[in-house]
């Protein structure tokens, strides 16, 4: 049977759904730029200064900005600077890995103000759960906020979480199959939940705080236990038709004893521990710096020239598939490490790559080691306050069969 069709979506709005779209552009751009004039806001959006002075009028009263001193220097009355009020609003944000679980609180700028991570080999649903329960009242008491300044939370996770092959994966682990997601964050507090993929969130993130100001599109690479990306183009996550689009760890390679496996299995944190352990070293060494960096450096850059030689293919087909303005790499990869495998990366395909008509820098993510956790926590300000691929199209009908179920 042939699958059904996404349908292109064509048909016109009302002043209501363009009104809230205005004032999510107007916020959007304040937050991008740190403190604009009305005039700015009104060259930079396109819209009328009337309609500016009416918008941010609404967003001064909601306490979504504020008003920041004068700008010096012109001529007349120097016009007023507006900027987020940081404090408007918090979110928290969740990764889920198979090695770890993170948890984020972040103020609306996207700044972390309580952090609380945890090394857990396969945690189970009701691990995350009792984690985030001990950890809610602690992370708001470490931000100094109430619980009523909370929007939601957002979670990101792995797809097939539980069902994908990663050495050392309990058979109790596919559970998660089966999980709820939103109930395990249902207490001590009613919020609404967001769930992404954890690539997918980490380039959201990206987008949103980080070089997507500078990169309209880029694909982004996420380091975890597992390997997975995501695609941003023209200034919007792109999904594809079955919203898989980025699965990059699921390339197959030559895996340097004859044979040939998941891309994901090599270029991974877990493609990582095999030879740590084999010298007596574990990930959490690494990760955590408490292990002595000196003897498992030799180890670390030979797993980094492994890698990038299997990266060479997959990164020539996204440069002439998709052209990025960059390729960013994320994850929980510490960053001295992130910085030479994109430098090592650059010149392979500098050498390797000459047939290619351009070639995208590669380099580290702005947000890099907690790049799922604060992605996922802008998922509620997305849904909620700031511009949406698509916001002033009409929303799909109830029951609708292409009506997404993960966060917009």
């Amino acid at each position: 049977m042939t699958p059904a069709r996404s349908r292109i979506r064509l048909s016109g709005t009302n002043l209501e759904r363009a009104a809230d779209h205005n004032q999510r552009v107007t916020l959007h751009a304040i937050r991008v730029n740190g403190s604009l004039t009305r005039i700015d806001l009104a060259n930079i959006t396109g819209l009328t200064p009337p309609a500016i002075a009416n918008i941010t009028k609404r967003l001064l009263k909601e306490g979504l900005i504020e008003e920041a001193g004068q700008r010096r220097g012109g001529r007349g009355q120097p016009p007023t600077k507006l900027t987020i009020n940081r404090q408007a609003c918090y979110s928290i944000g969740v990764n889920i890995d198979r090695d770890h679980i993170t948890m984020v609180m972040v103020d609306f700028v996207g700044q972390t103000v309580a952090r609380i991570s945890r090394e857990v080999p396969f945690a189970l649903p009701s691990d995350v759960k009792a984690l985030y329960q001990k950890s809610f009242d602690k992370m708001l008491l470490e931000a100094g906020i109430d619980r009523s300044r909370l929007v939601g939370v957002g979670v990101a996770i792995p797809d097939g979480l539980g069902v994908v092959d990663i050495p050392g994966r309990p058979a109790a682990y596919a559970e998660w199959e089966t999980t709820d997601i939103p109930s395990l964050f249902a207490e001590p507090m009613e919020l609404p939940v967001f769930v992404e993929n954890d690539a997918a969130a980490a380039a959201m993130g990206e987008l949103q705080l980080g070089h997507g100001q500078k990169y309209a599109s880029f694909f982004y690479i996420l380091i975890s236990s597992g390997l997975g990306g995501g695609l941003v183009v023209d200034g919007a996550y792109f999904r594809g038709a079955d919203g898989r689009s980025g699965e990059l760890g699921w390339l197959m390679c030559d895996n340097g004893k004859g044979g040939r496996e998941q891309l994901q299995h090599i270029v991974s944190l877990s493609g990582l521990s095999a030879p740590l352990q084999a010298a007596g070293f574990s990930l959490a060494d690494m990760l955590t710096g408490s292990g002595p960096l000196d003897r498992m450096e030799p180890i670390i850059e030979q797993w980094i020239d492994f890698s990038v030689e299997r990266l060479v293919e997959p990164m020539v087909a996204i440069n002439c598939l998709i052209n990025p303005a960059a390729v960013l790499i994320g994850g929980r990869l510490p960053s001295l490490f992130v910085d030479r495998l994109a430098t090592k990366m650059n010149q392979h395909l500098r050498r390797q790559a000459t047939n290619v008509p351009v070639i995208a820098p590669v380099e580290r993510a702005a947000l890099s080691e907690d790049a799922p956790a604060v992605g996922a926590a802008i998922l509620p300000f997305s849904h909620f306050l700031l511009p949406r691929p698509g916001a002033l199209w009409k929303a799909p009908a109830s029951g609708d069969e292409n009506a997404s179920q993960r966060a917009a």
